[in-house]
């Protein structure tokens, strides 16, 4: 049994815990009593649970959790972003994730301080017969404008495509976010560049995320791309998965645009924080 170990020695009889056993199961609450045969665990949802320590394989004292509706949920670890659209929130400082879509698309972000965080990513293409590979920085600042309820984010995407001459591109965007961390809507402009050239009109990005449980999102997130003569609107709908080591998103992304005929592309990714907040 892997105990912490000073835990419940440094720790107020107040704090909750999350006590993991062997069998795979996850428990959160507080310990009520502890002896030399195990633990008595008052939990939010199943009452008070006797645990032998026989059974137990790990006990840790948890702080980002919170009881809605008599049930623990624990801190959103990725609210900062919806599938590939930022919202306005930020990372706290010192925790992080690495993000996968697909396979091919990676990217790494760390929150440097509560209001600023940088990620970097690649697709790395150079794997088949060193093919052209794009890479990428984006740091971003978050400003809480009225804490948990109003988040402005500013941040840029600057990139390059290895092995191909003036291949440099990337967004400037600013997104504003209404809501907490697990229910929210954004609304944000962009504005691409490559070649040295500025895109004259904005994309603009309406997004949402709905918690809909401890575990569970809805997401969805939509653009509309003012290309000249024929303008694209992108949509999209899934949901996401999260537990405290990893984070599932799915969807599709549905085209709209007058010359192309109805099609959904297929969204999967998935998101493992690291790190701790501080």
């Amino acid at each position: 049994m892997l105990f912490s170990a000073g835990a419940f020695s440094q720790d107020k009889k107040d704090s909750t815990y999350r006590v993991e056993t062997v069998d795979g199961n996850e428990y959160i609450g507080k310990i009520i009593s502890r002896d030399a045969e195990g633990i008595s665990l008052q939990t939010a949802t199943i009452g008070t649970i006797n645990i032998k320590n026989a059974n137990i394989k790990r006990i840790s004292v948890i702080s980002d959790v919170k009881i809605y509706e008599g049930r623990y949920w624990l801190d959103n670890p990725q609210s900062s972003k919806y599938f590939l659209a930022p919202n306005g929130y930020g990372l706290k400082k010192g925790e992080g994730y690495y993000q996968n879509v697909w396979i091919f698309f990676n990217q790494v972000t760390y929150g440097v301080t509560n209001y600023f965080s940088i990620g970097a990513g690649i697709v790395p293409l150079f794997l088949f017969a060193g093919a052209e590979t794009p890479v990428w920085i984006n740091p971003k600042v978050s400003i809480p404008v009225v804490k948990d309820k109003f988040n402005v984010g500013v941040g840029v995407l600057a990139g390059t495509v290895i092995g191909l001459d003036n291949s440099g591109f990337g967004v400037l965007y600013g997104t504003g976010t209404i809501g907490s961390r697990d229910r929210n809507m954004s609304i944000g402009l962009g504005w691409g560049y490559s070649d040295g050239g500025l895109s004259k009109t904005p994309t603009v990005t309406f997004a949402g995320m709905y918690r809909t449980g401890p575990r569970w999102y809805v997401i969805t997130e939509n653009y509309y791309i003012g290309i000249s003569g024929d303008p694209l609107a992108i949509a999209s709908i899934g949901g996401r998965y999260v537990s405290r080591r990893l984070g599932i998103d799915f969807g599709v992304f549905i085209p709209i645009q007058e010359s192309i005929s109805f099609v959904a592309g297929p969204w999967l990714g998935i998101n493992v924080p690291f790190g701790r907040k501080k």
